[in-house]
């Protein structure tokens, strides 16, 4: 669809401002980094079941709440600061998300650095071998690298990640290009620009 400078973007990223600023700037480009997978990691967690405008409206919020998604400090939270967390309005008061959330870093921060965007990125499937989807109904919801993402997790400790939550975090964080093969984001350098 065309948005308002009149070039051609994925539709669910024209609904509203903060979606085409997510689709433009970020979605789909790669991220590295352990805390900056652990974030996209809770995110995507606190999204389900619930639309992802939800989560990228209080995306501040969780940022403050959960010190940044620093995985080191997270992994110190108390229980003083869990009932803190589920008592914030300013993120998903989801006592398994939360408590998800908490288990997950302290079980990253026994990695080594490193470890958790190795892991992640080694599920990243040959971009050579992926069609650009032509309409949303081509992009499909889970992948077979999606599921073994999310059971190479769950084996090592990490909660609240099935195939549906791995595949989203591998599309949003470029493991993927699923931008439709006519919007502007995926031949402008942007994610998977050579694909």
């Amino acid at each position: 669809m065309a948005g308002p400078d009149g070039r051609l973007r994925c539709p669910w990223g024209l609904s509203t401002e903060d979606y085409v600023t997510y689709h433009d700037e970020e979605w789909g480009r790669p991220v590295h980094g352990d805390d900056a997978l652990y974030e996209r990691l809770c995110l995507e967690a606190f999204q389900s079941g619930l639309s992802w405008i939800t989560i990228l409206r209080r995306r501040e919020g969780f940022r403050a709440a959960f010190a940044g998604f620093r995985i080191d400090e997270v992994a110190r939270f108390t229980d003083a600061d869990r009932e803190r967390l589920l008592a914030d309005p300013g993120i998903i008061r989801n006592r398994a998300k939360v408590d998800a959330t908490l288990a997950n870093a302290r079980v990253l921060a026994e990695w080594a650095d490193g470890d958790l965007d190795e892991l992640i990125w080694s599920h990243a499937p040959d971009p050579a071998s992926r069609k650009a989807p032509s309409v949303l109904a081509d992009v499909p919801a889970i992948t077979p690298e999606s599921t073994a993402l999310s059971k190479d997790l769950k084996k090592r400790g990490i909660r609240f990640v099935g195939p549906t939550t791995a595949y989203a975090l591998m599309q949003a964080c470029g493991l993927v290009n699923d931008h439709l093969e006519d919007c502007v984001i995926r031949g402008s350098g942007g994610p998977g620009a050579a694909a």
